[in-house]
């Protein structure tokens, strides 16, 4: 599980994680690209890296990704010497949309070191059984494919470099109820992370990911899909939450701070002998 509008009561007043200037130039001289900044753990994320020294790419379908990235230069703008902030619109579903994206951040920023593949997440919450065909495939499409698809389009770059870190986002919900087809587009995630690092490493590319489970986030400005209209709607979503908590050692969701903080880590130097490697972020919640 990625974000959610409304946390449950448990996790209120928790402490988040140290501020996104606590690595203040961990990404200095780094090109960052990442996919769903427009909000959630992707804005998140693209804020953290700009604290942190790192020139940023935000990709979205949205539009709202010009207006965040606008934020967030203004807010490196108080450090010394800002580096770059960029913003691009695609529709990371199709490969064109990918391939597009990649070429715009590498004309835009220069080059590309390091790919978070955010994009994803539930659209819809219900039993397997009340799926239709067509919302599977749309679940797939959603969750699965933007990764598969940026790491093909942003592999030929890193791999010509020799040098370069992808961190793709899944989920701790790959062991989770009423979304069978989200849980199965973020175990595909996992696989492509673990497949794709034993290709990577011998180019100097490494390939990892994390597995956040429950994480509070703002109502979204763009919804993914339909909220929960009647009471069974309802009472299928609310088991989501149930699970994930129950699931969680610390009893609660996480924050946007402590999904950014695992991300940028592995997107770093700090990580530099850490690949294949799949870094559950969920309260214990190992999926």
């Amino acid at each position: 599980m990625t974000t959610t509008d409304t946390a449950p009561s448990r996790a209120a007043g928790r402490r988040t994680a140290a501020g996104p200037s606590a690595h203040r130039g961990r990404f200095t001289g780094r090109s960052v690209v990442v996919t769903g900044a427009a909000q959630g753990i992707g804005r998140a994320v693209a804020e953290r890296i700009a604290a942190e020294g790192g020139g940023v790419v935000l990709v979205d379908r949205a539009e709202l990704v010009h207006e965040v990235a606008a934020g967030v230069r203004e807010a490196a703008a108080a450090y010394p010497d800002p580096a770059p902030v960029h913003s691009v619109t695609a529709d990371l579903e199709t490969f064109d949309g990918a391939q597009a994206a990649t070429e715009a951040a590498i004309a835009a920023a220069g080059r590309i070191d390091v790919v978070v593949n955010n994009v994803g997440g539930t659209i819809w919450a219900k039993p397997y059984e009340h799926y239709t065909p067509e919302e599977i495939e749309k679940e797939v499409r959603r969750s699965l494919f933007p990764t598969l698809w940026m790491c093909r389009a942003v592999l030929p770059h890193l791999i010509a470099q020799r040098t370069g870190t992808i961190v793709n986002v899944g989920s701790v919900a790959t062991r989770g109820v009423n979304r069978v087809p989200y849980a199965a587009s973020k175990g595909g995630v996992r696989a492509i992370t673990t497949a794709l690092a034993l290709e990577a490493a011998p180019h100097g590319v490494r390939v990892v990911a994390t597995a956040p489970g429950g994480t509070e986030a703002p109502a979204r400005a763009v919804q993914r899909g339909p909220l929960p209209q009647t009471e069974q709607e309802k009472a299928w979503y609310q088991q989501i939450v149930d699970q994930t908590v129950d699931s969680s050692l610390m009893k609660r969701y996480g924050t946007l701070d402590e999904q950014a903080a695992a991300i940028c880590f592995l997107a770093s130097d700090e990580a530099s002998y850490i690949t294949g490697t799949i870094l559950p972020v969920a309260g214990g919640d190992l999926g």
